[in-house]
């Protein structure tokens, strides 16, 4: 089948939005591509439809592990075979799944960038038939970037191990300095390079500086009809907005990272069916979530740079109707973000003390934990070591950099089970221990290919089914591995941290004080383009797009300072006619001044009178005192 028919039978669509067909021709072609398409333009079709016309296996690198699982979903439920590795999974785990893709018929393979670290991974890719390298978010890959990811700089080595498989990047946004950084990081051989505008015709941005934010919060969610999302800085201000827009009669809720993951799962899927009609969050929510009717975007904090600005705002307006991106910021704000930039560079010091507490946390010894998994939180860590949480984050991201861990966001891994004995050790073990023979058949006989590859169970499922406890299933599948039956891996859903390296002692840590002074000095230019942003008086589109490097745009007319740029010229335009009324009025008789008024047909009452007041101190009509003349 070719892409067309590709896309017609999978998706449903009959055709291609603007520049899709460009992209997918160039990847068919064999070229190592570059495509900037704005958020919600369809980036994964641009490598999933080619990978599906061509033999062989598609790997997709995505930092995003929830946006992984939820693509890999969507795939399987169109019939497309699909898989993703990323950190919390066991080695054994990673072998079957690896084994699927060398011998089995998986069309993609998503891996988190931690993933590459791994010589196993890499060694087994090398056996596979790979038709296609997917690199999304590829802004990540440079240090010049907004969100950049020390472990996308590994994405290279797979040119070495694939030297003839066309790579597609992928990006909502980046700068022509960031595009450049992209095609050198990821040697890029004659590259083609794929830009749709970031205009936004529908969307009107809008800043606006307000002591009492929450007051005009309930002004634009009044105002503005239909679906909208608040995007604040901390977990603690989601709850507190969503509750002060519920007290002010709107249904509304919040969202971040601490929520378990079934009720976020709930959440979410509330306000897509609009069942909840706004959505206060952190920056956690939105990514990968098509919901194509927002009609708001409001941020209550400033936004640490314009390419986190821009892709969230660009949450709004997904339909082509109009809608609203508004950024409420204040003084106040500015010693915020002036004040987390100064949290967010810790000493060389105060980095290997978090790496020694870590250590300590982890119960590791020297020299040992290398490619070694841990369920990391946050909290518990900083509230342990008497550390605060910014300054934590930052060392972690140091220590990545640097190459000692790597640190991934929340993952939910629901329970897997795999039989590593044989059929006939297994009936062997039932008849010998009859207590656990009704646990291990409704393993069986619910849990399909489980002797193949870990499959995933529900332990509260096998609880009803087995007439026990949920804490009794936990303990018998406990049993059950310590007696080397099985091979359990328990839910999860909390960050992971891997050790890269064995546990060093701290007199062999080398830290790269280089790379935190560039940082420093990205960072600190970030958020002058926000502050420059907020405060110049010229049309929002034209400056954004000026970052992004469209240079010469033309002014929106739809943001705050066209709108207030109209409404001045409209009034010029009255005034002139309220005047040109005024001269001809008098020319022919003098008028007393509430005759004037009434014969006066632009303007209202007040616009009247200001502007006879105007012209009586110009000079330009008089007055004895009752009656006006010229």
């Amino acid at each position: 089948m070719n892409e067309a028919e590709i896309l017609k039978r999978y998706w449903g669509f009959d055709s291609f939005r603007p520049l899709q067909d460009d992209i997918i021709r160039s990847v068919l072609t064999g070229n190592d591509t570059l495509a900037l398409l704005p958020t919600g333009g369809g980036k994964s079709l641009c490598f999933q439809v080619p990978a599906m016309v061509m033999e062989g296996i598609c790997i997709v690198i995505s930092p995003l592990v929830a946006l992984m699982k939820d693509q890999v979903e969507n795939l399987k439920s169109k019939g497309i075979n699909a898989i993703a590795i990323y950190a919390g999974m066991g080695k054994r785990e990673i072998d079957i799944l690896l084994d699927n893709c060398i011998y089995g018929n998986i069309k993609f393979l998503y891996l988190s960038p931690e993933r590459l670290l791994s010589e196993i991974v890499r060694e087994r890719i090398s056996y596979m038939n790979v038709n296609l390298i997917a690199v999304d978010e590829a802004h990540c890959i440079s240090q010049w970037g907004y969100d950049f990811r020390p472990p996308y700089r590994k994405i290279s080595d797979l040119r070495e191990i694939l030297p003839n498989v066309p790579v597609l990047a992928l990006t909502a946004t980046a700068t022509q300095f960031v595009r450049e950084d992209i095609v050198a990081q990821l040697q890029f051989r004659k590259p083609a390079v794929y830009v749709q505008s970031f205009a936004r015709k529908n969307l009107g941005y809008v800043v606006l500086d307000d002591e009492d934010k929450y007051k005009r919060l309930i002004a634009i969610v009044t105002n503005v009809k239909g679906s909208g999302l608040v995007y604040v800085r901390n977990r603690r201000e989601t709850e507190q907005v969503a509750a002060f827009l519920k007290r002010n009669g709107f249904a509304a809720d919040f969202y971040h990272a601490g929520i378990v993951r079934d009720e976020r799962f709930k959440k979410q899927e509330d306000w897509k069916q609009n069942k909840i009609r706004v959505m206060v969050a952190t920056n956690a929510f939105g990514m990968g979530i098509d919901k194509p009717d927002v009609r708001f975007v409001v941020h209550l904090d400033l936004p640490e740079s314009l390419e986190a600005y821009y892709q969230e705002a660009g949450r709004a307006g997904r339909d082509g109707q109009r809608a609203y991106g508004v950024l409420l910021a204040n003084k106040t704000d500015w010693r915020a973000l002036q004040g987390k930039y100064e949290n967010s560079f810790p000493e060389p010091d105060e980095i290997r003390k978090v790496y020694h507490n870590l250590g300590s946390y982890f119960q590791l010894a020297y020299g040992a934990g290398e490619g070694l998994n841990f369920s990391f939180d946050l909290a518990d860590f900083c509230k342990r070591f008497d550390l605060g949480v910014i300054k934590t984050l930052a060392a972690l991201k140091f220590l990545e950099h640097d190459g000692y861990i790597t640190l991934t966001e929340n993952i939910f891994l629901q329970s897997r089970v795999l039989f590593i004995v044989g059929n006939e050790d297994v009936y062997r073990f039932q008849i010998e221990n009859a207590g656990y023979d009704k646990l291990i058949k409704t393993i069986l006989r619910s849990y399909g290919g489980s002797f193949d590859q870990y499959v995933k169970i529900k332990e509260s499922e096998i609880a009803g089914k087995t007439m026990t406890s949920f804490n009794d299933v936990v303990r018998q599948l406990k049993y059950l591995q310590e007696q080397g039956l099985i091979s359990y891996l328990p839910q999860t859903d909390e960050p992971q941290l891997q050790y890269i390296r064995s546990r060093v002692d701290l007199n062999h840590m080398d830290i790269d004080v280089k790379y935190i002074e560039l940082r420093k000095k990205i960072q600190m230019d970030q958020i002058n383009a926000v502050m420059t942003y907020a405060s110049k008086p010229e049309c929002r589109s034209i400056q954004l797009l000026a970052y992004f490097d469209e240079p010469d745009a033309e002014k929106c007319g739809s943001c705050d300072i066209c709108l207030a740029e109209k409404k001045l010229d409209d009034q010029d335009v009255l005034s002139d006619q309220i005047d040109f009324e005024i001269a001809t009025l008098l020319q022919s008789q003098t008028f007393i001044l509430g005759d004037l008024i009434n014969a006066l047909k632009s303007g209202t009452e007040n616009e009247k009178i200001d502007r006879i007041r105007e012209l009586l101190d110009a000079g330009k009509i008089k007055t004895d005192g009752k009656n006006y003349y010229l």
